[in-house]
């Protein structure tokens, strides 16, 4: 099993996270913020990875701190559990669908942190929670994490279906990309034999 385990303390927040990359997707997300429980539960569910978070943050100033270091020790976890990247599929893509909407992640596992988002909202908040931090959040998962990725949303209306089909594109491109490659299963994914760097 390739399993990661983070805590994260600041003045600010203090996190712990457990992520099993070869799990069912069982989670247990308790962040003091409902919607990114909601999003989290969905990031375990579509992925197969198995999530625990626990966060308690300075929510009575806002969601920021909370939101982004959520992301960097989920990330943390992820690079952890991921060891040396041997084996994986490293690239994967998917489209995912949600009513109206649609949105496009493509992802590279390279150790070269790097996100392009392409994700506008016509509201300022869902529920209590800016829609401004959606992207903190994937800036942190994706530099904590080493993954070049890229969030695009084609079309859509509804903000709730615009963010719910980012987290669930990342979910599946992640299930694909940490997928270990049987022919390759002792290799790792580069003609360089290392990730990361400017290599």
């Amino acid at each position: 099993m390739r399993v990661g385990t983070v805590k994260r303390k600041t003045k600010e927040t203090n996190i712990e996270v457990e992520i099993n990359l070869d799990g069912t997707g069982i989670y247990d997300v308790k962040t003091g913020i409902g919607f990114l429980d909601h999003m989290m539960e969905q990031l375990s569910r579509h992925s197969l990875m198995d999530l625990k978070v626990r966060a308690d943050g300075d929510l009575h100033i806002d969601f920021h701190h909370t939101t982004e270091d959520t992301g960097i020790a989920i990330g943390e976890a992820f690079a952890q559990a991921l060891g040396d990247l041997k084996g994986i599929r490293r690239y994967a893509e998917a489209h995912i669908p949600m009513d109206e909407t649609l949105t496009r992640v493509a992802l590279d596992i390279s150790n070269r942190p790097y996100l392009i988002w392409k994700v506008d909202f016509s509201r300022d908040k869902l529920g209590e929670m800016d829609t401004e931090l959606f992207k903190e959040w994937f800036q942190a998962f994706a530099q904590a994490a080493g993954i070049t990725l890229h969030v695009e949303n084609l079309y859509g209306t509804n903000n709730h279906h615009i963010v719910e089909s980012c987290f669930k594109a990342l979910a599946r491109s992640l299930r694909d990309a940490i997928e270990i490659d049987p022919r390759r299963a002792d290799a790792i994914p580069s003609t360089k034999g290392v990730l990361g760097g400017s290599l």
